[in-house]
């Protein structure tokens, strides 16, 4: 390993399950800061030592040794922990260099030939506080071992096989006895055994005259018929037996012997798990047990029905059994007065509201069902008194809001169920720990923080969160609290819904205060609106667009009426050179001067009193004339701004004008008419007169005979036959 080398501040190495054969440990020579080496699981059948190391973790078991792979420098590793071994052969000689050494935890694998010559006290000037002895796989137990090392104070024997002695299994019940001489020894634990069920139960009664205070059993297989026999239960310093993993091929068992003798055991802590146990009998007087576990078994409604021996009994472990009514669990735990934990998780339990009340234990304090197929209505079924439930992974969509009796709860799991709203503390006054997270909640209340004033700790993650303006409130109350409180914040919690937002951690997610308050929204959209109906308003006011308004109504009527009018009548010629428009106050200058002048000419003049038709309205008579007219004449004066008609009379001839694409408006000033004086309404008026060229009627008379010649030029225009026939 020339790598190893340059690898100077090395201090963990774990080269397990390869094919190493030999090993020089020189070659760790500049990995002084080396603590932790793993070599176990290899084909090392030979090492060569290096005074240099001094680890605190050396592992060389599972590996071919014929003798144990003890150097005379391993007696210099003083900070050593741990030490994993393995042989074929065992003497007393070979751990000699390391007796003086203090180690915590000794690993022994024993090789398959172990046995053949095998040294019984060969450990016994070890000195560590656990000892681990790995027997050689699928051999029957015929070894003379004394494994009661006088400083181990736990003992683990793995693969222990004794099933073809008829008599039990006197070597391994011998090396069991010897344990007595060590008065340290508190914690044993047997792994992987394979014996008949007399040899379980004498190695049982062995162990429970021993001082073991602590002591397990796993990976049991068991054998043969068991005949009856009494169980002593006297002068034991035994606290705790824990027995799991059993498998037995014998139908015909006398179960109720087996589970008498487990019942009456005058111990406090009692585990049966994994045994395919179908039934446990009630002790046959008051019982020391404090605690029980039967988890991962047979065990139906029936267990403890009316057994009032269990009085002491403060913890009861029954998950993963078949247990289904709830009301029957209930009853069963009514008589134990000082039942503080139950578990009954990963059941099938049910609960019908109509099998009336739920007369718990008193003093329950911890129930754990979760894993079962409760619905809401378990909430009108709990303990007076619990302060720890746990109910995740059921049918729960909600909670009833008329439940009471919870104010003691202090922690509740509701992981993986239904609920589709994040509960508030109204019910719950005392909570302080809420797992919710796995249910259906979209948007949770933003009050929940005020309503949960006890909160510690709310794990709510992984919920399908509708990022809204709702759930904007529940992220601003997340930023309020300790940032210790929200439990997988902000990693488990992302929109679900819309698509758009699908991923987005919450505390990524923005949206706009407007867009969230309706007042301000509102407001928002009103006050702008009124400002700016107030200011069309003020506008139309100031340049009449009422007025307006109605003359494009007016004209709009008139010209859906002309629609109304034969084609032939439609494409009728002009009738008139000019259609005069002027106050009623310039009449006399019209008759007198206008008209006369231009008539003697041949021009044929359109006025209001002569040819205007009877029966039409005034607007539509104006129209038509315009219409009719090659020219529009506008006589010009201040009587003429006063005029309302006149107006009228501008305004369309005006339209016209661009209607028709033509010149067709002609301006006579005939008195001068001041910028004040016009009304704002005759903003038209204004327009024409800044923008178009007009005759001004001079005073001299000397000027008349320009104008007029000027006048009937720009309105002179030969009319068709047709035309004039009409006229």
């Amino acid at each position: 390993m020339p790598d190893i080398l340059s690898l100077s501040k090395l201090k963990i190495l774990i080269i397990s399950h390869n094919r190493i054969q030999y090993l020089d440990l020189s070659v760790f020579k500049f990995n002084q800061e080396l603590e932790y080496l793993d070599l176990s699981h290899n084909n090392l059948e030979k090492i060569s030592c290096h005074p240099t190391l001094n680890l605190k973790h050396l592992d060389l078991s599972f590996n071919p040794f014929d003798a144990l792979p003890i150097c005379q420098e391993f007696g210099n590793m003083s900070q050593l922990e741990f030490l994993g071994l393995s042989a074929t052969q065992l003497q007393k000689s070979s751990v000699q260099s390391i007796t003086h050494l203090h180690i915590s935890k000794v690993l022994l694998v024993l090789g398959d030939t172990y046995g053949e010559r095998e040294d019984a006290e060969s450990l016994q000037d070890l000195k560590t506080q656990s000892l681990h002895i790995v027997f050689p796989t699928g051999k029957e137990f015929h070894f003379i071992l004394d494994v009661s090392v006088g400083t181990t104070v736990s003992l683990e024997l793995s693969n222990i096989k004794c099933v073809l002695d008829d008599n039990g299994c006197p070597y391994f019940e011998n090396v069991l006895s010897k344990l007595q001489k060590n008065s340290r020894l508190s914690n044993l634990t047997l792994n992987n055994i394979e014996i008949t069920w007399n040899s379980f139960f004498t190695i049982l009664q062995l162990v429970w005259r021993t001082n073991i205070e602590y002591f397990s059993i796993s990976n049991v297989k068991l054998q043969g018929y068991l005949d009856s026999r009494d169980f002593d239960y006297s002068d034991t310093s035994l606290k705790a037996l824990s027995i799991h993993k059993v498998v037995h091929d014998v139908f015909s068992l006398p179960q109720g012997y087996v589970y008498k003798i487990l019942s009456n055991m005058n111990i406090q802590h009692l585990t049966v798990s994994a045994a395919h146990m179908v039934h446990m009998v009630c002790p046959s007087q008051i019982s020391p047990f404090l605690y029980l576990n039967f988890s991962n078994n047979l065990l139906t409604d029936t267990v403890f029905i009316n057994c009032t021996n269990l009085a002491n009994l403060k913890t009861l472990i029954l998950q993963k059994n078949q247990l289904k009514e709830l009301v029957n669990i209930v009853h069963m735990t009514q008589e134990m007065k000082s039942l503080q934990q139950l578990d009954v998780s990963q059941n099938s339990l049910m609960y019908d509201e109509s099998e009336g009340n739920c007369p718990w234990a008193r003093n329950l304090l911890s129930l754990n069902m979760s894993s079962n197929i409760l619905t809401d209505s378990v909430f009108r079924c709990l303990p007076p008194q619990i302060k720890v439930l746990d109910l995740h992974n059921n049918r729960i969509r909600s909670i009833p809001k008329d439940v009471t009796g919870l104010e003691t709860l202090q922690e509740l799991n509701l992981a993986s169920n239904s609920l589709a709203h994040l509960p508030g503390c109204g019910i719950f006054s005392s909570l302080s720990i809420l797992i919710i997270d796995y249910n259906s909640i979209s948007n949770p209340s933003a009050d929940f923080f005020q309503s949960c004033q006890k909160i510690r700790s709310l794990k709510a993650g992984n919920n399908p969160f509708q990022c809204s303006c709702e759930l904007r409130d529940f992220i601003q109350s997340i930023g309020q609290v300790s940032s210790d409180v929200v439990e997988g914040w902000p990693e488990s919690y992302k929109c679900d819904y819309p698509e758009s937002y699908k991923g987005t951690p919450l505390k990524d997610f923005q949206v706009s205060e407007l867009s969230c308050n309706t007042a301000l929204l509102i407001v928002t959209i009103v006050v702008p609106g009124l400002v700016l109906a107030v200011a069309v308003t003020v506008l139309c006011i100031y340049l009449d667009l009422p007025w307006y308004l109605r003359m494009v109504c007016q004209w709009t009527q008139t010209r859906r009426r002309a629609r109304n009018v034969p084609l032939e009548e439609l494409q009728r010629t002009l009738q008139f050179h000019a259609f005069i428009s002027y106050s009623g106050h310039d009449s006399a200058w019209v008759k007198n001067e206008l008209i006369p002048n231009l008539e003697k000419e041949d021009i044929r003049i359109c006025l209001h009193e002569r040819n205007f038709v009877a029966g039409k309205s005034i607007v539509e008579n104006i129209i038509n004339c315009i219409e009719k007219s090659y020219k529009s004449i506008f006589v010009l004066s201040p009587n003429f701004v006063q005029s309302e008609w006149c107006h009228y009379e501008l305004y369309f001839a005006h339209h016209n004008l661009f209607h028709e694409g033509s010149d067709n408006l002609i301006l006579i000033l005939l008195d001068p008419i001041p910028q004040y004086s016009i009304p704002s309404s005759y903003h038209k008026l204004r327009a024409l007169m800044a923008q178009r060229t007009y005759l001004e009627w001079p005073k001299e008379k000397s000027k008349h005979g320009l104008f007029w010649a000027n006048l009937r030029a720009s309105i002179n225009i030969k009319l068709m036959e047709k035309a004039a026939e009409i006229h």
